[in-house]
């Protein structure tokens, strides 16, 4: 068995670079401020100490220093406070925001990340300990890959397909395909749209795809996630150059458009594929019996 300072550095270090990993793959969720980092690498670097220390509590064993822990885990149902209330807050300042269920689903996933972190650094100090520090070096990367692959959840370019579409004015009537959209009385904007505008059809591949695009959340997702990379012709009062997305009432399939500054229809359809599909977007009704049924 290794020593104590050996279990607890190695559960700290892969607990630690964990989190550093995790955070990486927030670009399209959080600002990617300095501050912004060094909070959340500062927080797992908490999360990770505390995942390690566990295994020389337990041996002990220390079950005061184990209290403690289960304690100190607690405190982390406070980072889904945090994150809801600084996404909430800049979301005053943003023309085109990410939705109230696109922001609790990040809180959610923000507080879930630290717990991550602890079972990484328990695991790898629990091996380090019974097994030695050599075993532990595969065991961290195993975990680290393993809780990555965990919160990358699942995508709308695995519910739906995504092909390009025109756009049309039927007098003052904007069209995306044969989805109306809305109405565009001003002549120059109706112009600028038919010069500038992207426009995609988003297909379901079954009926539970179908639900979750008929959220609203998850349109507002879709559309911020992709103005956050094409960006937006749009100002304040310019409400006929917003990005909108509306859904075929009797055909299912979502119609999205968009003039953006950057006009590449490439990566709008691959920025639409992998936009994450929410929490509480998707769903599972028609798994059930009545729901089956009523499908059928």
């Amino acid at each position: 068995m290794q020593s104590y300072g050996t279990v607890i550095l190695a559960g700290i270090v892969a607990g630690f670079i964990n989190r550093w990993v995790l955070l990486r793959y927030d670009y399209r969720h959080y600002p990617t401020y300095p501050h912004g980092h060094i909070t959340h690498l500062a927080l797992g670097f908490i999360a990770a100490s505390l995942g390690a220390v566990a295994i020389p509590a337990i041996t002990e064993p220390d079950w005061v220093a184990v209290t403690f822990l289960a304690l100190a885990a607690q405190q982390f149902r406070e980072i889904r406070d945090m994150e809801r209330k600084t996404l909430s807050s800049l979301e005053e300042h943003k023309l085109i925001t990410r939705g109230h269920d696109y922001i609790e689903g990040i809180a959610r996933v923000f507080e879930m990340r630290n717990y991550l972190v602890i079972l990484t650094a328990l695991v790898t100090a629990g091996v380090a300990h019974l097994w030695g520090w050599q075993l532990a070096l595969v065991a961290g990367p195993l975990m680290i890959y393993g809780t990555t692959k965990l919160m990358s959840g699942s995508t709308i370019g695995e519910i739906a397909s995504i092909e390009p579409a025109e756009v049309s004015f039927d007098g003052a009537l904007l069209k995306v395909a044969d989805v109306p959209m809305m109405n565009v009385g001003l002549k120059a904007a109706r112009d600028k749209i038919m010069s500038e505008a992207l426009a995609v059809l988003i297909h379901p591949f079954d009926d539970e795809g179908r639900l979750t695009l008929q959220s609203p959340g998850q349109r507002m997702a879709i559309i911020h996630d992709v103005t956050s990379i094409l960006g937006a012709k749009v100002d304040i009062g310019e409400t006929e150059l917003l990005p909108m997305a509306r859904m075929h009432a009797d055909k299912g399939y979502l119609a999205l458009f968009i003039v953006p500054n950057e006009p590449d229809m490439d990566v709008l359809m691959e920025m639409i594929k992998r936009v994450p599909v929410l929490e509480s977007a998707r769903s599972s009704t028609l798994k059930s019996y009545w729901g089956r049924k009523a499908a059928d």
